[in-house]
């Protein structure tokens, strides 16, 4: 076998072990949202599958497209974790509720804390990719970049899978501050990693009450009806906040919608 047959042949591997592992993240979404045994909880409505080839940047504060959401549904994501003081309470949270989020991690703390990382996964939550240490890939030298997002997918995925690899099992990944680079975008895309930007947030890297932070997102959330909302899960208004965010969530008739990547095309023509 010549070197290139080698290579398409273990592309197409790996492209089917994704899809082995799409289909098994969505299959246990699904049963862990369809056994909630608590009446009356919010609960995960759908499950909504992105394929970065036709999706590749989500989000109207950053992009000229977001997801297909319908009136009155959301999609909850929460960045910069894992933070053992406040992610804890978050999960919590959601899992009072029975509602299903995505986590975009930064890579060092995550290799700090990989119980707290398969803890996230445990609960059937979708886990996405911040970098290595959430540095602007705006202000760092152009030969950094590719660096600092490799290292941030390798750790996340070594603490959730136990193997260091730069292919994301779930290719989701969120600039820190919404920083982008044409390069960046491009190298992404090159990868099938969707890029996630957000149509509303809470603004909770500022200081402020659990209250006042609740009052600035359902106001915000009342002008918008539907999108994706970022919030920061180290944060602890944020993680104090939550409860009564969901508790609006499902008095006000709103839908939480769940990401899982697509599976990817495989095709197995010509491979012996």
């Amino acid at each position: 076998m010549t070197k290139m047959r080698q290579r398409k042949r273990a592309r197409k591997l790996t492209n089917l072990l994704r899809t082995t592992l799409a289909a098994s993240m969505a299959w246990s979404v699904a049963a862990r949202a369809a056994d909630c045994p608590r009446k009356g909880t919010l609960g995960t409505s759908r499950i909504l599958s992105v394929d970065a080839a036709t999706t590749p940047r989500i989000g109207l504060k950053n992009f000229p497209q977001t997801l297909p959401l319908e009136d009155h549904e959301v999609v909850l994501t929460f960045d910069d974790g894992p933070w053992p003081p406040t992610t804890p309470r978050v999960l919590a949270a959601l899992a009072q509720e029975c509602v299903r989020a995505t986590f975009f991690l930064i890579g060092k703390p995550a290799s700090e804390h990989s119980a707290l990382v398969r803890w996230i996964a445990a609960d059937g939550h979708t886990i996405g990719h911040h970098t290595w240490l959430h540095r602007s890939l705006m202000q760092i030298p152009a030969s950094e970049t590719r660096e600092e997002i490799d290292r941030g997918i390798a750790a996340d995925e070594m603490a959730l899978h136990g193997v260091a690899t730069t292919t994301p099992s779930t290719p989701f990944f969120r600039f820190p501050g919404f920083e982008t680079t044409p390069a960046t975008l491009d190298l992404l895309q090159s990868r099938g990693i969707a890029v996630f930007g957000a149509d509303l947030w809470a603004s909770d890297w500022n200081p402020m009450t659990p209250s006042r932070e609740l009052k600035l997102l359902t106001d915000r959330l009342r002008a918008a009806r539907k999108g994706i909302i970022l919030l920061h899960d180290p944060k602890a208004p944020t993680a104090a906040m939550l409860p009564a965010f969901l508790r609006y969530l499902k008095d006000h008739h709103y839908r939480v919608v769940h990401l899982v990547p697509a599976a990817p095309r495989v095709d197995f023509d010509g491979v012996p």
